[in-house]
């Protein structure tokens, strides 16, 4: 574990500082939670790829989640699933949210997960995150994502094929 001690140092930190976001949650509690390498592996990389991941309580339940100012800037300028980045002919981007984030052991925020986080941080006022769309809009070959402007949450959709330089991901994982 001594390879994670950074890590939980980096934790506690943002935990304490943070502490509007899982009120009355004591550190020791959390700490007895992640304190395994299966867990710290996951949150080092949601580090890692820039989530700065801190701990929210979403439907009565901790979890870690990206709570990073504006979408991951290490998981931005992609399209949303390998099927879309296999459809695009043309400026192919580097891989695909879904790929990424399974690659690293992470999952998307469903746009519930969005507006509650947004409840708890304002986040994505300039960027936007692919959200886990559902079977109905991908079959049609759409996927949708979040953000906030004008100091609102706003879910939209794109074709999954596209990708933009300031649309990235969020992830979240239930301890």
């Amino acid at each position: 574990m001594e390879k994670y001690n950074e890590l939980l140092n980096l934790l506690e930190k943002r935990f304490k500082e943070n502490a509007n976001r899982h009120k009355n949650v004591k550190w020791e509690t959390i700490y007895n939670k992640i304190n395994n390498d299966s867990t710290l592996k996951i949150l080092a990389n949601m580090e890692k790829t820039g989530g700065e991941p801190d701990l929210v309580i979403i439907n009565e339940r901790f979890a870690y989640v990206d709570l990073v100012k504006e979408s991951p800037s290490h998981r931005r300028s992609l399209c949303y699933d390998d099927l879309a980045l296999e459809k695009r002919k043309l400026n192919k981007p580097n891989g695909s949210a879904l790929a990424l984030s399974l690659k690293l052991g992470l999952t998307l925020l469903n746009e519930e997960e969005y507006k509650l986080v947004q409840n708890i941080e304002k986040i994505d006022e300039k960027t936007s995150s692919w959200l886990n769309t559902p079977k109905d809009i991908r079959t049609l070959n759409g996927a949708i994502f979040g953000e906030r402007r004008f100091n609102h949450v706003f879910i939209s959709a794109n074709g999954a094929e596209s990708y933009y330089a300031s649309r990235g991901f969020r992830t979240i994982y239930y301890l």
